[in-house]
C-alpha cells in the first residue's frame, strides 16, 4: 500500500511538473500560479513560468529561501548602509569592492549613487540598457525576493547570519542594478576602491610624482591584486573531433570564493515552448552565468585583458584642482559624499567625504597601496572600461537563447556585456569556441608607447596596465566604429576562434587556447604572446591532448580528468625533489636552522602518486616546499622556450643551494609542528561547516592541478581550512539525444544557511567525489526521487 502511495505521489507529482516545463500551451493553463518550482536532490530548483517576470520571481523567492543573508549583506553593501547599521571599522563587502571597512565601502558605493549613472544607463534603450526581457526578470525577482521576505519575517529567519536583524528589508529595482554594477565593476574602480576614497588634495609641503622606478612596486601590486585568489577558472570545449559521440563537450570549472556573497546557486528556468536554460548563476543575478541548453554549453574564465587605465594630468600652478588638457584649463569636479555612522555607544552621525573628477574618471593617489601621488604639479585620474556597463544580464540572456557556438559568437558581439572573462563553449554540432570579447579600454601598443608617460612606458609592457598622457585630448583612449562605447575595442579587434578539436582557457591569455593553433599577436592589454604558460595552463593543455588520443573524450572522462587531481608541477619536479634529497650529506638537509634530518621525505616523494587525493602521502608536503620556491631565480635547469611552451620550463634545478635550504626549511616546518611528512592530505585539507571537519581533495592552481583549492595553512595545528576553489563545476556533453548529459557539483552547496539542508549535502559529496546528476529535460526531472513541487501564486 506505501508503495502504491508513494507512485501516486510521484506520478502526480511528475504530472503537473512535465505539464508546466513542457506542455503549457496559454497562460490559462496556469491560473494564478506565477511560478512553479521543482525541487530535485539537493535542493535544486526547476523554475517554469508563463513569462519572464513569472521567472524572475520564482528565481527570486527561491534563491532568497536558500541565502537571505548573503543577498541582504549584498544590498546592504551596493546601498552604502554597512555603517549606518554595523559601525564604521570591521571588514567591507570583499564580494562587491577591496574596500578594506565598511566606511571606505559605503563611501565608495556612495560617490557611485550619487553620480546617477546607474538610473542614466537604465534610461537607455537596448542594446546599452537592459533588453525588455531582462528588465522583467529583474522586476520579477524583486518581487519574488520580497515575497519571501514578507512570508518569512526578518525576526523568523533561521540563518544566525542575519536572523533579527534590522539591515534585513525588502528591495527595489534600483538596488538589483546596483548589484548588477558592482560585479561589473568590481574588477577596475571596485578593485581600487579603497585608494579612490582616500584620495585627497595635496597639502602645501609637496611630494615628488611617481616616476619609472616606481614601476616595479605597482606592477608587483597588480600582479597580486590579479592573482589574489580570490577568482579564476578553468574552461575546456572539445569539438566533435575529440569526442566518442562527435558532440561537443564542456568542462566548466570556476575557482571562487567558498563563502561571502560571491557564490554561484544553480537553478534550472523555464517558459514552455520559449525558453529554457540551466547552470550556475552569480547569487543574485537570475541568469546562468555558466550554464547550458538543450544545444549549446558555456563558461567563462577570468580573462589576462586589463579593463582600466590611468590617465596623468598637469596642474594648473597654484590650483591643484584645475588640471590642463591642450593647454586649457579644466576645473575638477569636487563631489561631496555623506554616509551615516553608528558609532559603538549607538549616536549616529555623518561623515562626508569629497571625491574629485576629470574628464577621464576620478583622481586616485594610489594603485593598489603603491604611491602615485596628487602633487602640486600633476594628479592621475583612474577610467574604469566598466564604468558604463550595465549590458551583461543582456550578455547571458542572449547566451542562453543561443544554439550553437556561432550564435554565442553573435551574442557576445552583440551585447558586449561581458565585463572581466573570457568565454569557451561547445554545441551539439561539434564545434568548440575561444573568445576573449569583453569590455576591452581602445589602447593599441602604440598608443601606450607614444602617449604613455615615463612611469606608464615602464608598466605597460610587462602588465599591460596604461598611464597615459591626460594633458593630451588625443592620448585619450581610441574607439572603433563596431563598439557599442566609445573608448572601447570592438569585437572585431578581439580574439574569437572556433575548432573542431579544442579549445580552452585556464587564466593566462589568448595565445595558447589551442597548442596546434596559437593566436597571435594580441594587443598587450588583451594579454601576452610568446610567454611562459602558469602550470594549470599546461595541465589543461597536456591533459586535453592525452584525451584526444584515446578514442574520444567522454562526460565520465572529462569527470574523471577534474577529479584526477593531478600536479603538473609535481609531474616535473618531485622526481627530482626526491633525488635531491637523497643525495644530502648523511641525511641531513641544509636549513635556515641548521641541519634537519630527512627522515622517509626521500621514500615519501618517491612513492607520492603526484596527485592532491584524500589518501594522496606526500602532497602536502610538496605544497610547502614548492611555496618556498615562490620569488626564488634560477630553479629549473631548462628554462621556458616560447618554442616549446607547454614542455618548458622543466627540471628543478636541485643544485641551487636556495632550493636545497628551502627542503630543508620545509622539513623543519613539519618536524616543529610535529606533522608526518607521509601523512594524508585529507587529515590535513578540509573546510569546517558547522563545526565539522569536511576533508577535501584537490589542490594549488600555482601547481598546476586543475581541480583548484585554495587553502590557509595553519602550521600548528596542520591545518589547511578550505576558503576557495572549484565551485559550481559542470559537464555538459551532446550526442545523438534529445537531452544533453549532464553532471554538475556545488562544491559548497546550494545555501549559506547553516540550518538548511543544503548547507553541507554537496559539500560532502564532493569530498566523496561525486557528482550530480543533471535533470534538464521534463522526464528527468519527474523522476527525481526527491521531487517536491511548490506553487508561487
Amino acid at each position: 500500500m506505501r508503495r502504491f502511495q508513494r507512485g501516486l505521489v510521484l506520478l502526480t507529482a511528475a504530472l503537473a511538473t512535465s505539464s508546466l516545463v513542457t506542455g503549457v500551451s496559454s497562460a490559462g493553463e496556469l491560473g494564478r500560479t506565477r511560478a512553479v518550482i521543482a525541487y530535485t536532490e539537493y535542493g535544486i530548483p526547476h523554475i517554469a513560468a508563463k513569462d519572464f517576470d513569472g521567472l524572475g520571481y520564482g528565481y527570486g523567492f527561491a534563491a532568497a529561501k536558500d541565502n537571505i543573508c548573503e543577498l541582504a549583506n549584498t544590498y546592504l553593501t551596493v546601498s552604502a548602509r554597512r555603517s549606518a547599521h554595523l559601525g564604521p571599522g570591521g571588514q567591507g563587502n570583499p564580494a562587491m569592492s577591496e574596500a578594506k571597512n565598511n566606511l571606505d565601502s559605503d563611501l565608495h558605493f556612495q560617490r557611485i549613487n550619487d553620480s546617477g549613472v546607474i538610473e542614466r544607463l537604465l534610461a537607455r534603450p537596448a542594446p546599452q540598457g537592459p533588453r525588455t526581457e531582462v528588465r522583467e526578470l529583474a522586476a520579477g525577482y524583486v518581487a519574488g525576493y520580497n515575497e519571501y521576505l514578507k512570508r518569512t519575517g526578518v525576526r523568523r529567519i533561521t540563518d544566525p547570519m542575519c536572523g533579527g536583524a534590522d539591515w534585513v528589508r525588502p528591495i527595489t529595482e534600483l538596488d538589483f542594478y546596483r548589484h548588477l554594477y558592482a560585479i561589473s565593476s568590481v574588477g577596475g574602480q571596485g578593485a581600487l576602491a579603497a585608494d579612490l576614497v582616500r584620495t585627497q588634495p595635496p597639502s602645501t609641503k609637496d611630494v615628488p610624482a611617481a616616476g619609472p622606478e616606481s614601476a616595479p612596486k605597482i606592477a608587483d601590486g597588480l600582479r597580486k591584486a590579479m592573482g589574489s585568489g580570490e577568482l579564476g577558472s578553468n574552461g575546456i570545449a572539445i569539438g566533435g573531433d575529440g569526442t566518442k559521440s562527435g558532440g561537443g563537450l564542456l568542462l566548466g570549472n570556476p575557482h571562487y570564493p567558498w563563502q561571502g556573497g560571491r557564490r554561484f546557486w544553480q537553478s534550472q528556468l523555464t517558459i514552455p515552448g520559449r525558453f529554457d536554460v540551466a547552470g550556475g548563476s552569480l547569487l543574485g543575478l537570475p541568469l546562468p552565468q555558466i550554464g547550458h541548453n538543450a544545444d549549446v554549453a558555456w563558461t567563462h574564465t577570468v580573462s589576462t585583458a586589463i579593463t582600466f587605465g590611468l590617465f596623468e594630468v598637469p596642474l594648473a600652478p597654484g590650483d591643484p584642482t584645475t588640471y590642463l588638457v591642450d593647454g586649457k584649463p579644466e576645473k575638477m569636479t569636487a563631489h561631496e559624499v555623506k554616509v551615516e555612522v553608528r558609532e559603538p555607544n549607538g549616536e549616529r552621525r555623518q561623515v562626508g567625504r569629497t571625491f574629485y573628477g576629470t574628464r577621464y574618471g576620478q583622481v586616485i593617489g594610489s594603485a593598489f597601496g603603491v604611491p602615485t601621488p596628487w602633487t602640486t604639479t600633476s594628479a592621475h585620474a583612474l577610467r574604469d572600461g566598466n564604468a558604463g556597463n550595465l549590458r551583461a544580464l543582456n550578455t547571458w540572456f542572449e547566451l542562453s537563447g543561443s544554439r550553437s557556438t556561432k550564435d554565442v559568437a553573435a551574442a557576445l558581439e552583440h551585447t558586449q556585456g561581458v565585463p572581466w572573462v573570457n568565454t569557451v563553449a561547445a554545441d551539439r554540432a561539434g564545434n568548440a569556441l575561444y573568445s576573449d570579447i569583453q569590455v576591452v579600454p581602445h589602447v593599441t601598443d602604440d598608443r601606450a608607447a607614444n602617449c604613455g608617460t615615463p612611469l606608464g612606458r615602464a608598466l605597460f609592457p610587462g602588465t599591460g596596465l596604461s598611464i597615459l598622457d591626460g594633458s593630451k585630448s588625443s592620448c585619450d583612449w581610441g574607439s572603433d566604429p563596431g563598439s557599442l562605447e566609445p573608448g572601447l575595442f570592438a569585437p572585431s579587434r578581439l580574439p574569437l576562434q572556433q575548432r573542431r578539436d579544442y579549445e580552452l582557457n585556464a587564466n593566462d591569455s589568448a595565445w595558447l587556447s589551442n597548442a596546434r593553433a596559437p593566436i597571435a599577436p594580441l594587443p598587450r592589454i588583451v594579454g601576452t604572446t610568446g610567454t611562459q604558460r602558469s602550470d594549470r595552463t599546461r595541465e589543461a593543455l597536456i591533459a586535453t591532448e592525452e584525451g584526444l588520443t584515446g578514442k574520444g573524450f567522454t562526460p565520465s572522462s572529462m569527470k574523471e580528468m577534474l577529479y584526477r587531481d593531478r600536479s603538473r608541477t609535481a609531474e616535473l619536479a618531485a622526481a627530482d625533489t626526491a633525488k635531491m634529497c637523497a643525495t644530502f650529506p648523511e641525511g641531513q638537509a641544509p636549513s635556515t636552522s641548521g641541519p634537519v634530518p630527512v627522515g622517509n621525505a626521500c621514500a615519501t616523494l618517491s612513492a607520492w602518486d603526484r596527485t592532491f587525493r584524500l589518501d594522496s602521502r606526500g602532497a602536502l608536503f610538496f605544497e610547502r616546499f614548492r611555496n618556498r620556491l615562490n620569488g626564488l631565480r634560477n630553479i629549473w635547469q631548462v628554462p621556458f622556450d616560447p618554442n616549446r611552451p607547454v614542455t618548458t620550463p622543466h627540471s628543478l634545478a636541485t643544485g641551487n643551494p636556495d632550493v636545497q635550504k628551502a627542503f630543508g626549511d620545509t622539513l623543519a616546518e613539519f618536524r616543529d609542528n610535529g606533522l608526518p611528512v607521509d601523512g594524508r592530505l585529507g587529515d590535513n585539507q578540509a573546510v569546517t561547516r558547522a563545526g565539522q571537519r569536511i576533508p577535501i581533495h584537490g589542490g594549488p592552481g600555482g601547481l598546476g592541478v586543475l581541480n583548484v583549492i585554495t587553502s590557509l595553512w595553519d602550521p600548528a595545528k596542520g591545518n589547511h581550512e578550505v576558503v576557495h576553489g572549484s565551485s559550481y563545476v559542470q559537464v555538459v556533453g551532446f550526442s545523438g539525444k534529445a537531452c544533453p548529459d549532464v553532471s554538475t557539483i556545488m562544491t559548497y552547496s546550494q545555501s549559506a544557511d547553516v540550518t538548511s539542508p543544503h548547507f553541507t549535502d554537496q559539500t560532502r559529496l564532493y569530498s566523496q567525489g561525486g557528482w550530480v546528476r543533471g535533470r534538464f529535460c521534463a522526464a528527468d526531472i519527474a523522476r527525481s526521487p526527491e521531487l517536491r513541487v511548490v506553487r508561487l501564486r
